[in-house]
């Protein structure tokens, strides 16, 4: 079954995170996230379970709205994505677990976490762009 139809059919879909993007926030292989089907009413901050093409589906963070649509990116990433709107969104990430204890969105250290991380988006991308570039810079010298 999809995740569409088992969010469609359940409402709540809880699955194993994969991948690296959502680091350090999600870990993968180690923590499972709990997804919400939502129509609508997203906001800045909040993590979303997205199409990306016919077959692909992305668990990344809102971080801006314009009048075309959400601009997301994972909290590991630099590249930004623009243009995703309401009905490419299939949920919202109500909270995760890991290691047996749930954590949910509204707690307090997950606020203050998401409130850090939006705030220094500029750094932590330049960071990380300087870091490649200096570890591109070491391979050729």
């Amino acid at each position: 079954m999809r995740y569409e139809e088992y969010l469609n059919k359940y409402g709540s879909l809880t699955y194993r995170f994969r991948g690296v993007s959502m680091l350090p926030l999600l870990r993968q292989g180690r923590d499972l996230i709990i997804v919400k089907s939502r129509d609508g009413g997203y906001n800045k901050g909040d993590v979303v379970m997205y199409r990306r093409g016919p077959k692909r589906h992305v668990l990344h963070r809102i971080i801006g709205m314009r009048p075309d649509g959400y601009i997301i990116m994972g909290d590991n990433c630099t590249a930004k994505e623009y243009g995703i709107k309401d009905e490419d969104i299939l949920g919202v990430m109500t909270g995760f677990i890991r290691d047996g204890k749930e954590y949910h969105v509204s707690d307090m250290p997950y606020r203050a976490y998401t409130c850090l991380w939006l705030h220094t988006i500029p750094l932590r991308v330049f960071l990380k762009k300087t870091k490649s570039f200096l570890g591109k810079m070491k391979s050729i010298l």
